[in-house]
């Protein structure tokens, strides 16, 4: 009897035993999955802010050496042609604080960069990005150290400040597309429409960087100035037409 009842007993908490065990299997894999997923969860999180990091870090970097930079090349490009001291300073002054924001943008960029990023420098965007640092600051250090106009070293200073001024142009514009290339390594994302987009942006600053020196010789093309001489390319005269001016120029 007693025998009896201990079997009972066993199979009884066996029973319940086995009836429990899926419940806590099932508990124990709720309880893996929900830590799985927080896991996940957690990730997702540190790549969205990895890339609104890396999103800021390429609209600083075009916003400094994309906009500001060319724009202020622009400004002070339009003063060669400006005779008023008002205006010269006008221009002049907007050429000065555009390129101290787009130093300063760009400093917040590499701060960002250096912060936030792995750089290994294995690749050709970090390396121009040190590159483009480094000359900026000291672009903005001659700038600042501008000797006076028709000092002895104003011309020294002048071709360093242009070459630099050049150099940092065409180096940003260099690593900006550099840049959207690392970026769809990075995220896998598409890149044609922005470059698509910059490509016109550019074009069109350097359109109109070149068209700007022509525009007052091509509106003096349909002009004839006392001084300039008359081209044979330019009007054909015939022997009479210049038998005649001949005759106006003895009256």
């Amino acid at each position: 009897m007693q025998v009896l009842r201990r079997l009972v007993f066993f199979t009884i908490h066996a029973s319940l035993f086995i009836l429990v065990l899926p419940l806590v299997s099932s508990s124990q894999e709720h309880s893996k999955t929900t830590s799985h997923a927080s896991k996940k969860d957690n990730n997702n999180k540190l790549s969205s802010k990895l890339m609104f990091e890396i999103t800021l870090h390429g609209f600083l970097l075009w916003a400094s050496m994309g906009f500001l930079m060319p724009v202020g090349i622009l400004v002070i490009r339009m003063s060669n042609r400006v005779e008023c001291g008002r205006r010269l300073k006008i221009l002049f002054y907007t050429h000065a604080i555009l390129q101290i924001l787009a130093v300063l943008i760009a400093t917040a960029g590499a701060v960002m960069s250096i912060k936030n990023f792995n750089n290994s420098f294995n690749n050709y965007h970090q390396r121009i990005g040190v590159a483009l640092y480094g000359i900026i600051w000291l672009q903005a250090l001659v700038g600042f150290i501008r000797p006076q106009r028709g000092s002895k070293g104003r011309s020294v200073w002048f071709f360093m400040h242009w070459l630099l001024g050049t150099a940092v142009c065409l180096l940003g514009v260099l690593n900006i597309y550099t840049g959207l290339q690392a970026y769809h390594e990075k995220t896998s994302r598409g890149i044609r429409f922005w470059t698509i987009i910059f490509t016109a942006e550019m074009s069109f600053l350097a359109f109109f960087y070149l068209f700007q020196d022509k525009w007052l010789h091509i509106q003096r093309q349909g002009v004839v100035l006392g001084n300039d001489p008359i081209m044979p390319n330019d009007q054909e005269i015939s022997p009479r037409d210049k038998q005649k001016e001949l005759k106006i120029l003895t009256c």
